[in-house]
C-alpha cells in the first residue's frame, strides 16, 4: 500500500484510540500542542526543538512549534498550523502532503492565535503536553486516565508506523556503513560521527538520539559521547550506537567491529550469533522479562566457552557475574521515542509489571504482542569499575583475569537490532535495512 493509504488507516486508528481514552477519563475533547521552543536561561538561543510525541502520532510535522490539534469524537480534527511570518528564520512551508485532506486546516501566524481555533469551553478537554505550551486559558492537564490509555495503545504500531520505521532503519543503516568505512580508514570518533550524519542525511539536531561513537576502551562506557578529540594512535575496536529518523519515528542500531582478527573479533561473532538467536524468539506471547533472563544465560555460556569465566552459566547468573559483563537490559520499546512509552504498563488503566529481581535497568517487562517494536541489544563489556568489584568478591577465582585484561583495551561489544513482532516470525527491521542499502 502507498504511504498515504496507510496514513488514512493510521489516523482512523488514532481517532478510535482517542475516543476510548477520552471515555475512560470522562472527557469530551482531546487537545494536543506540538510544543514550543525552549530558550536558555537569560539567553536568546533555543535548544533543539522536539515535538510532542502525542502530536507526532497524529501528523508528520516534527518542526512545527506553536501548532495544535483539536479533536472531538465524531468530528474532523482541527489543525492550527503555525506558520509565522519571519525573516530571521526559515518558517515552515505552506501545508502540503497526503495528510492535509484529513484535517480542518487553520494557518496561524502567531502561536497565541491558536486559541481562537480551540474550543471556547475546555473544561471537559484532555490537554496533553508540556506546561509551557499553554496558550491563553488552555493549559495542559495531562489526565492520567487518558495518557495511560493512549500509551498502552501506542505500543502497538500501525502499518503506517512500521513503514516509517523501515525508512528510519534504512537511513540508520546507510550511516552505519559509512561510519564503518571511516573507521577502517583510521578516522577519529568525531570524523566518524560526521560521516554517519552525512550518509544518514541528518543534521545533529535531527538524530533520534545523540550518537555513541566509541573507539577502543571508550566502548566500555555505555552512553559514551565523543568529543572532537584527535584520532588515537591505534584504533583497535569500534562501537557505534546510532539511529535514523523518519517523520519522528526512530531506529536504534548498534554494531561493534574489530580492526583485526583475533580473540576480540571472535567474541563479537559469538555475541552476534547469540543475538540473532534471541531475535528469532521475539514472538507474540513471549514475556520480555524471560527473554532478558535467557540472554543472561546465553552470555554466561559465551563467557564460559571463551574461557573468560570458569563457572556454569546458571551459577554465573545466580552469583551476579553475568551482570558484571552485561549490566543493562536486553532492550526496550521503540517508536516515536527511542525509549518508547508503556514498557512497564500492566494494562490500559495503568499498573506496573515489576522488573526481575536483581535487574534494575531492564526497560521492558511486558508480554510481546503483534505490532510491538522492540530492540534486542545484548552485550559483553569490560568495565573497569565493575570488574574491580568482581575482583574483590568471593567469586574472583572463577574469572580468568589475564583473559579479561587482554580485552580491556577493546572496551566492549553491543549488537542491537530493531524487531517488529508479528503474528508469526519476527521482522528484523535492521538486518532488512542493511541488506536493502547494500544491494
Amino acid at each position: 500500500m502507498q504511504l498515504q493509504d496507510l496514513y488514512a488507516a493510521h489516523l482512523a486508528e488514532q481517532m478510535r484510540r482517542a475516543d476510548v481514552a477520552l471515555a475512560s477519563g470522562g472527557f469530551e475533547q482531546l487537545l494536543i500542542p506540538a510544543g514550543i521552543e525552549h530558550y536558555g536561561f537569560l539567553d536568546d538561543q533555543s535548544y533543539p526543538f522536539r515535538s510532542n510525541p502525542h502530536f507526532l502520532a497524529w501528523v508528520p510535522l516534527h518542526h512545527h512549534p506553536g501548532s495544535w490539534i483539536a479533536y472531538a469524537p465524531g468530528r474532523k480534527p482541527v489543525l492550527a498550523y503555525h506558520q509565522p511570518e519571519d525573516y530571521w528564520h526559515a518558517p515552515p512551508a505552506a501545508p502540503a502532503g497526503f495528510w492535509c485532506e484529513h484535517f480542518d486546516l487553520r494557518v496561524i501566524r502567531r502561536a497565541e492565535d491558536a486559541r481562537a481555533h480551540l474550543p471556547a469551553d475546555v473544561s471537559r478537554a484532555a490537554i496533553i503536553g508540556e506546561a509551557n505550551a499553554a496558550v491563553g486559558d488552555v493549559r495542559p492537564n495531562n489526565p492520567d486516565a487518558v495518557i495511560l490509555a493512549l500509551h498502552w495503545e501506542r505500543a502497538r504500531k500501525t502499518p503506517y508506523e512500521i513503514a516509517r520505521m523501515r525508512n528510519a532503519s534504512r537511513r540508520g543503516a546507510s550511516g552505519h556503513l559509512a561510519a564503518l568505512e571511516a573507521f577502517r580508514e583510521g578516522a577519529s570518533e568525531h570524523q566518524i560521527h560526521l560521516e554517519y550524519c552525512a550518509a544518514a542525511g541528518h543534521t545533529e539536531q535531527e538524530l533520534p538520539y545523540q550518537n555513541i561513537v566509541a573507539l577502543n576502551q571508550h566502548a566500555a562506557i555505555l552512553h559514551y559521547h565523543h568529543s572532537p578529540a584527535p584520532r588515537p594512535p591505534e584504533s583497535r575496536s569500534f562501537l557505534i550506537d546510532a539511529g535514523g529518523s523518519d517523520a519522528g519515528y526512530a531506529s536504534d542500531i548498534t554494531r561493534t567491529h574489530a580492526r583485526t582478527p583475533g580473540a576480540f573479533a571472535d567474541l563479537i561473532a559469538a555475541v552476534d550469533g547469540m543475538q540473532q538467536e534471541l531475535v528469532g524468539q521475539m514472538r507474540a506471547g513471549r514475556d520480555y522479562r524471560e527473554l532478558h533472563i535467557e540472554c543472561h544465560h546465553r552470555i554466561g555460556r559465551i563467557l564460559k566457552d571463551t574461557g573468560i569465566v570458569r563457572m556454569e552459566p546458571e551459577s554465573q547468573l545466580e552469583r551476579g557475574i553475568t551482570g558484571t559483563f552485561f549490566p543493562h537490559g536486553l532492550g526496550h520499546f521503540l517508536g516515536l521515542q527511542v525509549h518508547d512509552v508503556g514498557g512497564f504498563q500492566a494494562g490500559p488503566d495503568g499498573g506496573l509489571i515489576a522488573k526481575p529481581e536483581g535487574h534494575p535497568y531492564l526497560r521492558l517487562t511486558r508480554t510481546l504482542e503483534p505490532g510491538h517494536v522492540v530492540t534486542v541489544e545484548p552485550g559483553i563489556y569490560f568495565i573497569p569499575m565493575l570488574l574491580a568489584k568482581l575482583r574483590e568478591s568471593t567469586d574472583a577465582d572463577a574469572v580468568n583475569w589475564p583473559a579479561v585484561e587482554a580485552m580491556l583495551p577493546y572496551g566492549g561489544i553491543r549488537i542491537e537490532d530493531d524487531v517488529h513482532v508479528t503474528e508469526g516470525a519476527p521482522e528484523n527491521l535492521t538486518r532488512d535495512a542493511f541488506r536493502a542499502v547494500a544491494a
